[in-house]
Parts: structure tokens; C-alpha cells; sequence
């Protein structure tokens, strides 16, 4: 059997690490120490800043606190380091999740501004109070003795700090590759996440939670590595550094949270061992001479060391969908005729502007109907209101009974509402497989820890073939492991209607699908859309281009200036008075 090709770095790496401290002398294991710590914040990071798009200049502080509490817990209280651990990362956890929900909504330069500000609270705070010993901290804290090392011993503790990481990494990994691995890589869009009723916020405190944790065990570690806890090392200037090394070593690679504090600490290492020798002086030198190698490395390398090293490194693994799995559980779809959409009123003001004025049509299960207008007739914020983008000013609108006008798009996603986007919205850095597996997300259950734990194995592998069989069905089964970034866009338009569909959805919503495309790729997306609507797929479609829509839809909605004014079979709306003067301007005569 072949061996995969990523497997054998891997296995030199781990292998490395694991004889390092029999055959390093304690000089080189205690960087490699230090590299082990860092490397827990820096793997933080990658799932905060590289996943998820958020930056925070705090996570120095759940350093800190999980450092403190197991020095105030051992030193004071008589507690057994490994009881502390416990302790040390519920606390941790429980104020990360608080902050967590004060921060985590806000966005760009504020949530760097709010991280900033707790986390210097969060520094003042442990240099203040008088039970945590002020600015001199708390001394005396023992470490950890492992059976088979001298207690205390710089080889000790790497194999227990690297054992750590081990774990750590492997639980990373596995949630990534998972159900609820996929959602966390797609936060960047949220309303393309919410959508598929994936719950963004949700999903964003508790990736900062597992950041926190990862921040906090290094602090636990810390503590009863250097046997002495101040508030020095849990500042500002230390959560810098630790972006910093995340940043050297990529934020999109697993890999590089290892690999920025390996970079950056060989370099101090080595500036410090080197500048004082050449010059007889350090200090000051030694800063300039490690700035200088720093800018010239990130130069050579913007997405940090793994990008520069990614063209040597074999590929990393991508999901697979199985040749069988059972079958995700399905929607009770309304029978074909009776009615499915329902809309009343519908009405959206901007200040004085009215968008959509007073729209009303119906809709049956199975029809494919088609929603057309002269560019600004409120089409898209028509399609807005029914999906939750926006919040309509009067009217209402059902499905088969449920109120959607005022809900959000996750809500009115898990009620059966599956869409496409006016701009197509995909995660270019995931596959075909993975992007339509994002379709499926609320036809499962699997939650973060069962997907840490693997064992959400059963329902991925359910997922996967889901999102595969779909692919199949509109054409793009050939191109599962591909990344989405690099199909055309007339294959992009086709994925996003496969991911909708992945979602067993009661009514499929189209956003001008039509759009940019060029003659063939509409002639193809007409064909596809033709296939769905043979298989009996209910389908709205917002279009402004006539020549796609007339021998497609059952019935059409004409909306001008955000009023409807006209509503018919194709063959009826193409001779309305109406709908002429719109598009032609009064001109006697057909419309096409």
C-alpha cells in the first residue's frame, strides 16, 4: 500500500521531537521549552486569526491567568498541580467566554481596541492585588514531577510541555476536518455562514474560548516551569509577541503555529549568542540586527514560513467522501401544488427611499417562478427580505404557514430556505467536496467536542457523501477535491446551487444565477436548472435577463420601482402593456 506523502514529514518531525531529549544536551532543550509554550498561544492564534479573521492583544492575559491561579491554588492552598490544571483552565475558560461575549461582535480596529483594553485590565489587575503578591508575584511554585524524570528537570518537562502539544494539535486538526471544522473556516462570511444556519457568534466566542485555553494551559505550564509568577510576562508587549510569532510562521497553516516560534526563537537565540561576540556590546544591537532579519524574512515570505516552505511540503490531506454512508436525515416536503410561499404587503423603506412597495404573489410547491425587472426595481431587496438580509417595514411572508418576514437568515435557513448569491460566495481555499458539505451543516449534530474527540466520524463521513452526491448531480462530481478559487465562474455559480442544495431545501432561491456569465455557461445553467426543475425542486429566481428566464420559469413577477406590475405565465407578461413600457420604454410591440 502507498504511503501518503504528507505522512512522512510528519513522522520525521514527530520522531525528532520524541528522541530530542535523550540525545540534546539541556542547552538546546531548554529554547525547545519555551518554543513548546509558545507554540499552545501561537496554535490559538492560527484558529483565531487565521480561521476565524479575528485578532486579539489579550491572549498574553489568559496566559496569566492560568499561570495565577495554579501559583495562588498550590503555593497558598496545598493543591496537587494536576488538580490546579482544572481549575486553571475553567477559570480561564469562564472569563474568556464573558469577554468573549462583550468583544467578540464588535469588528475590525474595535475588537483589537476591546482585546487590548481587558487584556491591559487584566494585567493591572494581577500587578494590583495584594493577595496575588503585586509586581513581585508569587514565588515557591513547585513543578511537576513526572514518574521515570528528576523532578524539575529540563527533560521532564519537555516531554511533558511537547506531550501537551501533541494532544492540542491533534484535537486541532481533527476539528478542522470535521462538520464543525468547516463551519469555523467559513466565519469570515457571515451572511454567506448564516445562511446555512450556521451559528456565527456562537461559533466565534467559542473559538476564542479554545484560544483562551490554549493560552491558559501554557500559563499552567509556565508557572510551575519557571517556579515564580509576577505579572512581567502577561502584558500587552507579550501578546504582541506572540502575534508576532504566529504571523512569522503563517496563520493558515497548523503547522506554522510550530513553526513562528521556532523561526523567531532560533533567530533571538542565535542574535543574542552572536552580536555581543562581534561588537563587545548587546543590548539595543541585538534588536535592530533581529528587526532587520525579521523584515527581510517576511519579505521573502508574506504568508509567512509555511507559505515559503509550501512549495517543498507535499500537499495536506483533503477530505474524501466515501462510497457509501447512509443517508442524512430529510425534510417533510409539501406536496407538489399545494402552496409554499406566500407573500403580503411586502414593503422596505431606506429614510425616504421605497425599495419594495406593497408586493404580494403566491407561490406552489414544485413551480419554479421567476422574479424580473429593469435594473433598481427592487429585486434583490425583494430576495433580502425573504432570507433575512434585511428587515422588511411592513408585510409579511410565509412558508407553508412560517413567518420569514423579520426572521434572521439562520432562522429562515433551518425552516427550508436554501440560496444562491448575486456574488458568488465560496470559500475559495476549501474544495468542491468541503464547500457543498458547508450546505449540510443543519442536517447535523455533532457538536465542537464531539468533533475534538473524533467522534463525529459516523455523521462526517454522512456529510461528505451528501455534499458528493450532489456535485453528481449538477455535473461537478469529476472536480470534488478541487478549490473552488480556481473554477470559472460559470462552475462557481453551478457549486453554489449544489451547496443550496446539499441543505434538502423546501424552496431553492436563486440570485440572478445568470450573471456575468458568458453564452454557453448560461446555456448550461439553463439546462441544470431545467433538470431541477424536471425533478420537482420548488425554485424562486430573482433575473434580470428576460432571454434566460422565459423558457424556464412557470410563472413570472414583474417589479418596477419596487411595485409588482405584472404577474403571469411567461407568454402573458411578454405582450403586458405594463412590462413593454418598462423595459422598452413604451415602444408598441412584443417584448422579445
Amino acid at each position: 500500500m502507498k504511503i501518503p506523502s504528507y505522512l512522512v514529514p510528519t513522522a520525521v518531525l514527530v520522531g525528532a521531537l520524541a528522541l530530542a531529549p535523550f540525545v540534546l544536551p539541556a542547552s538546546l532543550i531548554t529554547p525547545l521549552n519555551y518554543i513548546g509554550l509558545y507554540s499552545m498561544v501561537c496554535l490559538g492564534f492560527f484558529l483565531l486569526t487565521g480561521m476565524v479573521g479575528l485578532t486579539s492583544f489579550g491572549q498574553a492575559a489568559f496566559v496569566g491567568l492560568g499561570a495565577y491561579t495554579t501559583a495562588l491554588l498550590v503555593t497558598h492552598w496545598g493543591w496537587s498541580p494536576w488538580i490546579s490544571l482544572f481549575a486553571s483552565l475553567g477559570i480561564t475558560a469562564l472569563i474568556a467566554w464573558v469577554l468573549g461575549m462583550l468583544t467578540i461582535r464588535l469588528s475590525s480596529h474595535y475588537l483589537v481596541l476591546g482585546t487590548m483594553a481587558w487584556g491591559l485590565g487584566l494585567y493591572y489587575l494581577m500587578g494590583n492585588m495584594t493577595g496575588l503578591g503585586g509586581y513581585n508575584g508569587i514565588s515557591g511554585v513547585p513543578p511537576i514531577a513526572l514518574p521515570g524524570f528528576d523532578t524539575g528537570s529540563q527533560r521532564s518537562f519537555y516531554v511533558l510541555v511537547w506531550s501537551f502539544n501533541a494532544l492540542l494539535f491533534l484535537g486541532a486538526y481533527n476539528l478542522l476536518s470535521s462538520r464543525q471544522g468547516r463551519a469555523i473556516r467559513s466565519l469570515r462570511d457571515t451572511q454567506m455562514s448564516q445562511s446555512f444556519g450556521i451559528p456565527t457568534n456562537r461559533l466565534k466566542v467559542a473559538v476564542f474560548v479554545i484560544a483562551a485555553l490554549c493560552a491558559g494551559l501554557s500559563g499552567w505550564l509556565q508557572a510551575h516551569y519557571v517556579t515564580v509568577v509576577n505579572p512581567g510576562p502577561f502584558g500587552i508587549s507579550a501578546s504582541i509577541d506572540y502575534l508576532f510569532m504566529a504571523v512569522v510562521g503563517g496563520t493558515t497553516s497548523l503547522a506554522g503555529a510550530i513553526a513562528g516560534p521556532v523561526v523567531v526563537e532560533g533567530l533571538r537565540t542565535v542574535v543574542r549568542n552572536l552580536i555581543p561576540g562581534l561588537t563587545g556590546v548587546g543590548g539595543s544591537y541585538e534588536a535592530i540586527i533581529f528587526g532587520l532579519a525579521v523584515i527581510m524574512l517576511l519579505r521573502s515570505a508574506g504568508g509567512g514560513v509555511m507559505a515559503m516552505l509550501k512549495k517543498w511540503l507535499p500537499d495536506a490531506p483533503t477530505p474524501k467522501a466515501p462510497a457509501q454512508a447512509s443517508a442524512l436525515p430529510r425534510r417533510k416536503m409539501p406536496a407538489q401544488g399545494t402552496p409554499l410561499l406566500s407573500v403580503r404587503s411586502l414593503g422596505k423603506r431606506f429614510g425616504g427611499l421605497v425599495a419594495v412597495d406593497n408586493v404580494s404573489f403566491e407561490m406552489s410547491a414544485g413551480e419554479v417562478l421567476g422574479v424580473i425587472g429593469p435594473n433598481g426595481a427592487g429585486k434583490s431587496t425583494l430576495f433580502n427580505l425573504l432570507t433575512g438580509v434585511a428587515k422588511p417595514s411592513s408585510g409579511l411572508a410565509t412558508l407553508v404557514g412560517d413567518a420569514l418576514a423579520g426572521r434572521s437568515a439562520r432562522e429562515i435557513s433551518r425552516l427550508g430556505v436554501a440560496r444562491s448569491f448575486q456574488h458568488v460566495r465560496l470559500r475559495p481555499s476549501m474544495t468542491l467536496l468541503e464547500n457543498v458539505a458547508l450546505g449540510a451543516y443543519s442536517r447535523g449534530h455533532a457538536g465542537l467536542v464531539a468533533a475534538i474527540l473524533r467522534y463525529d466520524r459516523s455523521e462526517e463521513a454522512c456529510c461528505l457523501f451528501e455534499a458528493q452526491k450532489q456535485l453528481d448531480r449538477v455535473g461537478l462530481g469529476p472536480f470534488a477535491n478541487t478549490l473552488a478559487g480556481a473554477l470559472p465562474l460559470g462552475q462557481q455559480r453551478t457549486l453554489e446551487i449544489a451547496r443550496a442544495l446539499a441543505a434538502d431545501p423546501v424552496l431553492l432561491l436563486l440570485d440572478e444565477p445568470a450573471a456575468g456569465l458568458r453564452h454557453q455557461e448560461k446555456v448550461a445553467l439553463a439546462q441544470l436548472l431545467e433538470q431541477l426543475r424536471d425533478e420537482g425542486v420548488s425554485i424562486l429566481l430573482v433575473e434580470h435577463d428576460m432571454d434566460f428566464v422565459m423558457n424556464l420559469v412557470d410563472r413570472l413577477v414583474v417589479l418596477q420601482y419596487g411595485q409588482c406590475i405584472a404577474e403571469g405565465s411567461p407568454q402573458q407578461v411578454r405582450s403586458n402593456p405594463k412590462v413593454i413600457e418598462a423595459y422598452l420604454g413604451g415602444l408598441d410591440g412584443d417584448l422579445l
